[in-house]
């Protein structure tokens, strides 16, 4: 019954994503009696619908791509390539699921109490929560961490109908493949499922109201992807702003204005919107927000209401799982350990598409918006035997070093295994390595990391294969 407490716990958590099951087992590691409320399951969005699954989807998208494409260049040869639908959706669903399993086994581990339901803020210090068949339990705790992240945001007049016009998250597991499908967004989530859609011979039409894809990324890089795409069969608008949405019988019909004024007409089967997110916020409580909506937090991540705090997606951009989680260790290790938390400043962003793209710290249009001096070196994946090797040569590796001392200030890839590489170049920001000392590593070879080290060269004249 609602007002009988039943636990008291030194944390409530609410929202078992990136941030909050990350916050909750460090504070279970500090000694701290926590639990977790979690609607869903354990992972939240980036486990169950987001990061994990779309990367199983993408490696079948990846796998198809070269065989349907490329097998002859490998020396293969076989008759009547296909695939099976329902199967690369359920791989996906699998290895989701499986990672869900992961992150409850860790709860137990650490003795955390995982409270399935819907919570809600009796007062700052009293947590209600809601289960599927209507039973409510009330627990009080010392401190909360919300951590409710964000839904994908709708286009105003045009809701979600699973089918016709659909989210991240129907994207998943639409049980057929569409033959022709738009995309509206062309960030991460929008390139990603333009990506995977078209390998699978989904004809895809990616609109972008920026004049770039990947707005957010360097200039360079956002042109060779286009390029790419453009390769690949995906018909990309950029610059182009949608004016109206129709839902047909069998479609949508977008009608946009391109760059130069022009009128575009785009109809698809199906109408796949990716552009951006919106905050989950618990009920009970009023909170200060920004102009966006999302809570807004103190040098500790309190928000204005005291002994509760909030981090990852719910506290606004970068939206990132990786960074969710680096704030719900900052936040706990401050309010148990003493330690002073830190505020996220550099930390990488990567997409998952083919080629790959990743990058950290400044792009050449930040530092000169910032007045920095600085100097560019770029080394190709043409060049890189590894890259030769694997069958993976385009794009390049290309890394800003400031002026005068040489120091990292940003990184940027497109290319094979992108993702991967970038965290040496994370490490080097943090830690304002310099030229020298890049140079002065060893890197294995032949590997695809080599390319940094040649691209630190390049910057300075010494790079020996170009």
């Amino acid at each position: 019954m609602r007002g009988q407490v039943f636990m008291n716990y030194d944390l409530i958590v609410i929202g078992g994503g990136p941030a909050g099951y990350v916050g909750a087992i460090r504070a279970a590691q500090l000694g701290k009696k926590v639990a977790v409320v979690e609607r869903d399951r354990a992972g939240g969005t980036c486990l169950n619908w987001g990061c994990i699954p779309t990367k199983s989807l993408l490696r079948n998208a990846e796998l198809y791509q070269v065989m349907s494409h490329r097998a002859a260049e490998f020396g293969f040869t076989f008759d009547n390539l296909g695939f099976d639908w329902t199967k690369i959706i359920g791989r996906s669903r699998g290895v989701a699921d499986k990672m869900a399993k992961g992150i409850e086994f860790l709860f137990k581990k650490n003795k955390i109490d995982y409270l399935r339901g819907y919570g809600t803020f009796q007062d700052a210090k009293t947590v209600v929560v809601q289960a599927a068949d209507g039973k409510e339990e009330t627990h009080t705790a010392d401190k909360v961490l919300l951590a409710t992240g964000t839904s994908t945001r709708e286009l105003p007049g045009l809701p979600f109908d699973g089918t016709t016009v659909i989210g991240a998250r129907q994207a998943m597991t639409l049980p057929t493949r569409p033959k022709t499908m738009a995309i509206m967004g062309a960030g991460a989530i929008g390139v990603e499922f333009a990506y995977f859609y078209n390998a699978f011979g989904t004809q895809v039409t990616l609109i972008e109201m920026m004049p770039r894809i990947l707005p957010v990324e360097d200039d360079e890089v956002s042109a060779a992807l286009l390029r790419s795409f453009n390769k690949q069969g995906v018909k990309v608008l950029t610059g182009t702003k949608v004016e109206k949405t129709e839902v047909l019988k069998n479609g949508v019909k977008i009608t946009a204005t391109g760059e130069k004024g022009d009128a575009q007409t785009v109809e698809a089967d199906v109408l796949l919107v990716a552009i951006g997110v919106s905050p989950v916020l618990p009920g009970g409580l009023e909170f200060k927000k920004d102009v966006r909506g999302y809570l807004e937090t103190d040098d500790t991540y309190q928000t204005s209401v005291p002994g509760v705090y909030a981090a990852g997606d719910i506290i606004g951009a970068p939206w990132l799982a990786h960074v969710a989680s680096w704030e719900a260790i900052q936040c706990v290790e401050g309010m148990f350990h003493g330690k002073k938390p830190r505020k996220v400043s550099v930390f990488p962003g990567c997409t998952y598409c083919q080629p790959q793209v990743a990058s950290v710290g400044l792009t050449e249009r930040a530092a000169k918006d910032k007045g920095i001096a600085y100097k560019v070196g770029k080394f190709p994946f043409q060049a890189s035997g590894k890259a030769q090797a694997v069958g993976e040569a385009d794009g390049f590796t290309k890394i800003l070093f400031g002026e005068p001392h040489g120091e990292v200030i940003g990184a940027h890839i497109i290319g094979p295994e992108a993702t991967e590489l970038i965290a040496e170049m994370g490490l080097a920001v943090n830690l304002e390595a310099t030229h020298e000392e890049i140079e002065a590593t060893i890197h294995a070879h032949p590997t695809l990391a080599e390319t940094l080290h040649e691209a630190t060269g390049q910057a300075y004249g010494q790079a020996i294969h170009i």
